[in-house]
């Protein structure tokens, strides 16, 4: 070991200007073996720098390499894993763990105590040592076999001392006396210790000379022993003499002490006595004011008020220690609760006659609102209340029993009176809906006494309509009668009902037209009044029962309901108490219970609106939503917010089921087989609604539910379309798909629906098609023998036959040809166009005023089949000179003269 470190030395260490000072052969725990060397160095420049560093040797020699340094500053922890028993691991807590196994426990404790020593001369205890033998740790006593080796380098540090200038000199001197001493040390050594013993000798022969006076320095000694004992004496007499005084001084300091000790004392007694006066003594002009103030007028408030503030501050003094011992301090808290409890029990009682009063108050303003369809105001009742918010504060914050009871008694009596008012609110609502007023009635049995003239089938239907409808007596929407009639009665007898009904004031359409918009402004007028009363009474509870309106929710209490593409919130049960977990939680509680009635007449409401006209629902749709979305602005989880959203899940429900009902009812039409079917009544009644929900929904929130709707509707109409014209018997089926889709096509394009765009394709393409199969199956061939004869010359030209001699057939001649052609003058073209004109006529409805268009249509299908014959004529018969027994021009002279005669 000693060889490898003097070669460490001389090959890695020396170079660096550092010193080896101990070695120890390890290798890393756990993996294979790989001995390395840990060196212990310093540096042999200022300041010293001590470092760890790991030697390895080189792979491709037999020289040492030096792989990583660190710096004895870094090191945190040195770990001998076990003090007691000899084990060779230990760890080195650098910025990492590195954990060695030494080749022995020695070089171990060697390495660990040099460690420890360049710790304690260079760092100053600044490394853990855990689990070292103390033995180890004492830089004095020598341990181990290395001790020679690590300790005798460390003296040799610690012994090594610069020559200063003085010994420079005395040493140059020295030599310059001995000229050999360079060249003969052992000469200059042997006079070095001649000189020494002869200066040895005249030591001795000093000390032996000055015996005599040392003998004379003793007694000079015993003497100043004995004057020594004189002044002690004299010194403890005179400590005899001042110990007196010093009692007597000592009682003067106590004494003074304890006067300040008991000034101390007053002062601080005096100290707590103000604090006690100043925050727990209540004037008496507040004691009166608990005790009789006036709680009903604004000054006598404001002086309760003050005198609550000051008893609530004299109450929740923060009392020192020991302050909660005084028996004065006992009473007057007993006198304060007393007061308190006074107080509170004659605040409660007094606000509590202000809520009766309050009921009997409004109930007398009841009468004068019933007429009209407003609510009565509360704003004077909430601002005289407001005078009582801080007293309630003081309330809650004092007596909480009390101020539940109050909030209690509150919510029973508001309870009552609003339920009061909105229920005769309500019933005004529907009087104006239903118009159960003298003109009304005197109309209603107007428009009864007239449909009392109609055929059976179509009172019977009327009257069922009417009993659906009650007292209104409309005939409207999806419930309207005509959907149930037969297609005899939406022709001949549709011009009947018609003419009766225009006896009266107002059309059926007009008449509709005029209930809906007064149902619509009359359910707005019901929500605009809806809407201040619950934000004012929200915000009135709010202020008066010191609750916060925007505190955040820790859960929330509605669940979110899928109506078709919108959310809305959804409550799970208005009617069972949920757990307050926030002041928020408590206003919609409170807020619940006053205004319980709400929902269920607004349910009502809506139940009524829809069984008057279903298409009503369309109205209350859009303005619903309105009004969710505005609610929803300014608090979602309102309980105007909340409720309204409940509702409109009911009106979007019964605007769900009217859209059914109408799809329900085109599947249901039967058509008459003795009369022509012309536009359908559901066609018709799609136009009606679109146009009214077009109107309804411009601008509208909730425009994806229409659109939703109208798909479903516009599939409907076209499906039921096509079964009615397959079941026609007395109607083409090309005329009714022809007639229907090209009203469907025309109501679509003058309302520019955005989202039937493909719809109307589609009605114009089918519209486009029937047309021109009912041109075709209808004209059919007027020159009947005609077509035979050139299907025949066709057949030929098939065959293989050149078209210019076709004319030598003998069946295909010319003298045939002018034969046929002579069978069709211009008389019998005319009479045969005119006998197809009084057929198509008789097919198509007057309402569509299709017949000049399909008229034109086959007026264009003749001429071209006359060119058709005309070209077959040029090719196969050329140069022959035969040509039609009338022309073009009078083809279009017989359909013009034709359509005016007609």
């Amino acid at each position: 070991m000693t060889a490898i470190k003097h070669a460490l030395q001389r090959d890695i260490f020396t170079p660096n200007d550092e010193r080896l000072l101990s070695i120890v052969n390890v290798c890393k725990a756990g993996k294979k073996k790989k001995n390395c060397f840990l060196c212990a160095t310093v540096t042999t420049e200022r300041p010293v720098q001590v470092k760890v560093v790991k030697v390895k040797k080189s792979d491709k020699g037999d020289f040492y390499k030096r792989q990583i340094a660190w710096t004895l500053r870094d090191l945190a922890v040195v770990d001998a894993k076990d003090a007691i028993k000899e084990n060779p691991e230990f760890d080195l807590h650098f910025e990492k763990i590195y954990k060695w196994v030494a080749s022995s426990t020695a070089e171990k404790n060697a390495f660990i105590s040099c460690i420890w020593k360049l710790n304690q001369r260079y760092l100053r205890k600044k490394i853990d040592f855990v689990n070292v033998s103390s033995q180890l740790l004492e830089e004095s006593v020598p341990s181990g076999e290395n001790q020679s080796v690590t300790g005798g380098d460390e003296e040799v540090v610690d012994e090594y001392q610069e020559l200063n200038a003085r010994e420079e000199q005395d040493i140059e001197i020295m030599m310059e006396g001995c000229e050999y001493a360079i060249s003969n040390a052992e000469a200059f050594a042997e006079r070095l210790s001649r000189e020494l013993q002869v200066l040895d000798g005249a030591n001795i022969q000093s000390i032996m000379a000055s015996e005599k006076q040392v003998n004379i320095l003793m007694k000079l000694l015993d003497e100043a022993l004995k004057e020594v004992d004189q002044i002690e004496l004299k010194l403890s007499s005179y400590e005899e003499m001042l110990q007196s005084v010093k009692e007597q001084m000592d009682q003067i300091s106590e004494s003074n002490h304890l006067i300040h000790l008991s000034n101390t004392n007053n002062v601080k007694l005096l100290s707590e006595i103000e604090f006690l006066v100043n925050h727990m003594d209540l004037a008496k002009g507040h004691i009166k004011a608990l005790q009789e103030g006036d709680l009903a007028s604004s000054r006598g408030i404001e002086a309760c008020t003050n005198a609550a503030d000051a008893l609530l501050q004299c109450m929740n003094v923060a009392l020192r220690p020991g302050h909660d011992m005084l028996l004065a301090v006992k009473e007057q808290q007993q006198h304060f609760s007393e007061l308190r409890e006074q107080f509170a029990r004659r605040l409660a009682n007094h606000l509590n006659n202000v809520f009766v009063q309050q009921g009997h108050d409004q109930s007398s303003t009841l009468a004068q609102h019933s007429v009209e369809l407003t609510l009565p105001n509360h704003h004077p009742f909430h601002r005289d209340l407001l005078r009582y918010a801080k007293l309630m504060e003081w309330l809650k914050s004092t007596d909480y029993g009390k101020y539940e009871g109050l909030t209690k008694n509150y919510m029973d009596y508001l309870s009552r009176l609003y339920e009061r008012e909105i229920k005769d609110f309500f019933e005004v609502a529907k009087i104006k809906m239903t118009g159960t007023t003298k003109e009304s009635k005197k109309f209603g049995q107007r428009r009864l006494s007239l449909v009392a003239t109609l055929p059976r089938k179509e009172s019977a239907v009327k009257q069922e309509t009417e009993s659906l409808h009650g007292s209104s007596g409309k005939l409207t929407g999806s419930t309207s009668s005509l959907n149930k009639l037969s297609v005899q009665s939406s022709g001949n007898r549709r011009s009947q009902s018609s003419s009766l009904l225009d006896m009266g004031n107002m059309s059926a359409s007009d008449l509709d037209v005029a209930d809906r918009t007064k149902f619509d402004k009359i359910f707005e007028q019901v929500l605009s009044e809806l809407e201040p009363l619950c934000l004012a009474e929200q915000d009135f509870i709010s202020k008066f029962f010191k609750l916060q309106q925007h505190q955040s929710m820790p859960g929330s209490m509605t669940e979110a309901e899928d109506l078709d593409g919108g959310m809305l919130s959804r409550q799970h049960n208005s009617g069972a108490p949920l757990p307050i977990s926030s002041e928020k939680d408590m206003i919609r509680q409170m807020m619940i219970k006053i205004f319980r009635c709400i929902e269920p007449e607004l349910n009502n409401l809506i139940a009524l609106g829809d069984k008057i006209d279903s298409f009503n629902s369309l109205y209350m749709l859009v303005k619903m939503s309105h009004h969710v979305w505005t609610a929803q602005n300014v608090d979602p989880a309102s309980f105007l917010s909340t409720t309204l959203g409940n509702v409109l899940v009911t009106i979007k429900r019964n605007f769900d089921k009217c859209i059914s009902n109408q799809i329900r009812q085109m599947e249901e039409v039967k058509i008459s087989k003795k009369s022509k079917v012309g536009i359908l009544p559901f066609v018709a009644e799609f136009e009606e609604f679109a146009g009214l929900a077009e109107s309804i929904f411009k601008n509208a929130e909730r425009r994806g539910d229409l659109d939703k709707a109208y798909t479903k509707l516009i599939r409907g109409v076209f499906v039921n379309v096509e079964k009615v014209a397959n079941e026609s018997q007395k109607t083409p089926r090309d005329v009714v798909m022809m007639e229907n889709f090209h009203h469907i096509f025309a109501t679509l394009s003058r309302l520019k629906i955005s989202c039937l765009e493909a719809e109307k394709k589609e009605a114009k393409q089918k519209y486009t098609d029937h047309l021109q199969s009912y041109v075709i199956y209808s004209l059919g061939q007027p020159l009947e023998k005609l077509n035979h004869f050139f299907d025949g010359v066709e057949a030929r030209v098939a065959q293989g036959i050149r078209e210019e001699e076709v004319s030598y057939q003998l069946a295909f001649n010319k003298q045939e040809l002018r034969k046929v052609i002579k069978e069709y003058p211009g008389k019998e073209v005319k009479k045969g166009l005119d006998n197809l004109y009084k057929k198509v006529d008789k097919h198509l409805c007057e309402e569509e005023n299709l017949l000049q268009v399909v008229w034109h249509s086959m007026q264009d299908e003749f001429i071209r089949q006359y060119k058709h014959f005309e070209g077959l004529i040029a090719r196969c018969y050329p140069g022959s000179g035969v040509t039609m027994e009338f022309t073009i021009q009078d083809i279009l002279d017989y359909c013009s003269s034709i359509a005016q005669s007609h």
